[in-house]
């Protein structure tokens, strides 16, 4: 965005009740965060018809990348301590039993990239360069709204 910082988000799969939480954190404060200039660009490892099922009111872009292309070239990995690491445990939880009350849509039982991503975030500027970035060391580490806007804030 020539106009702006843009936060890619990597996410696990379409569905994931991690993922659902955290990015309903981000939906709660999209206004502040487009207030703030960045724009929210987040890539799911499923494919494009499964993951508008489980995205289509999310107020910023989303990417399929089933087969992990961007996920590679970014240095995204998976590992089974994306869910054996106890940090990701409550959120883990509290996201399945969101998920089985009917509050999300439950992901695919099979999922083409794999059930065990770590997440990522990337902070780009204007010219491309992205100028801050998190590797999650299991499933539920990622930037909360806060972090990013901080670290959007030492960008200014």
């Amino acid at each position: 965005d020539p106009h702006g910082l843009v936060h890619l988000q990597f996410r696990r799969f379409a569905g994931c009740p991690i993922c659902n939480l955290h990015l309903r954190s981000f939906v709660a404060r999209h206004a502040e965060i487009s207030a703030a200039g960045i724009r929210e660009v987040v890539f799911f490892h499923s494919p494009a018809a499964e993951l508008a099922e489980h995205t289509s009111d999310l107020p910023f872009a989303t990417v399929a990348d089933p087969g992990k292309e961007i996920y590679r070239e970014f240095g995204v990995e998976s590992g089974a301590r994306a869910l054996l690491d106890p940090r990701s445990w409550p959120a883990i939880i509290r996201g399945g039993l969101l998920t089985v009350g009917g509050r999300f849509r439950a992901p695919a039982g099979r999922q083409a990239g794999g059930r065990l991503g770590l997440p990522a975030d990337f902070l780009v500027a204007p010219d491309g360069v992205v100028v801050a970035a998190k590797y999650g060391s299991h499933a539920d580490d990622q930037w909360s709204v806060d972090d990013l806007l901080r670290a959007a804030a030492v960008r200014r």
